[in-house]
């Protein structure tokens, strides 16, 4: 298996040198959070997900929410290498009139909400997957969610819910990097036993350390076989992941790369690729 998750790891690159050219591009955007999530994004895409770009309204498709719409950069990107648009749009990012904004807007192929207010996916995901259990549909729904945002009660109220109706088609994830926009989610707001906390709630959960693309894809593939209840992948994640000076910096939350930041970006991705085999 090393090779073919070396491929996922050239992907993980590619997902990256993407994310910060189009974000430098626009001037603006969200670096650290979209960085992190990149590994979670080309496991679900290239291994897990049963979707398919020429036909993405497949009605027995499985879907992806994005909770945390700012990491949106990220999304855009798998989507255009997975050939869901052209990846020339990439780089009209948050531009006026470009389907790629700042936060995610349906109208793309790909994608299944407008997100972005914090807190309402998981609501969305559990609807999606108690609509296709009602409707008899084989699929599955993953919401992949930001660490600070599930300070938001209303995520709470999904996780219960979902317990309550054992909806084993749902998974959540948690891209727990440990950081938000105003500083450490444990001095923001403690989460306290975060895994327990789920565990409470009624789901299965899981921890991963959300970089490694052979330990996601095996967690995922264990999800699948869960029954009466929903699951929750906690994957330990660094804000940033990948550049150097942009790990764990929380003051990288809601900033874009400057042209010789991006170039000096870059080429440590690029020493990164030469030591895969």
């Amino acid at each position: 298996m090393t090779k073919e998750h070396n491929k996922l790891k050239r992907k993980a690159i590619l997902l990256r040198r993407d994310i910060l050219t189009m974000l430098e591009a626009a001037g603006s955007g969200h670096t650290g959070g979209s960085l992190s999530t990149v590994e979670i994004l080309v496991v679900l895409y290239y291994r897990i997900l049963n979707v398919d770009p020429k036909n993405h309204n497949w009605e027995k498709r499985d879907k992806f929410i994005l909770s945390k719409g700012h990491a949106c950069p990220a999304v855009y990107g798998i989507l255009a290498e997975k050939g869901f648009f052209p990846r020339e749009e990439l780089l009209t990012l948050r531009k006026l009139g470009s389907r790629l904004q700042g936060h995610p807007q349906r109208g793309l192929p790909g994608l299944e909400i407008s997100s972005g207010s914090l807190g309402q996916g998981l609501s969305v995901a559990l609807g999606m997957a108690m609509a296709d259990n009602m409707n008899k549909i084989d699929s599955r729904i993953y919401c992949l969610m930001g660490d600070g945002e599930t300070n938001e009660g209303q995520i709470w109220e999904a996780a219960m819910t979902a317990a309550h109706y054992g909806q084993s088609n749902l998974c959540g994830i948690v891209d727990y990097n440990g950081l938000q926009i105003d500083g450490a989610c444990c001095e923001v707001k403690h989460p306290g036993e975060y895994r327990k906390k789920w565990e409470s709630f009624g789901w299965h959960v899981a921890e991963v350390d959300g970089h490694d693309v052979g330990e996601l894809e095996k967690v995922f593939m264990e999800m699948r076989e869960v029954k009466d209840k929903p699951q929750l992948v906690m994957a330990h994640t660094v804000k940033g992941k990948g550049v150097s000076f942009i790990e764990n910096q929380v003051s990288w939350h809601g900033v874009a790369p400057k042209k010789e930041e991006l170039e000096k970006a870059l080429k440590e991705l690029d020493e990164l690729e030469k030591t895969l085999k």
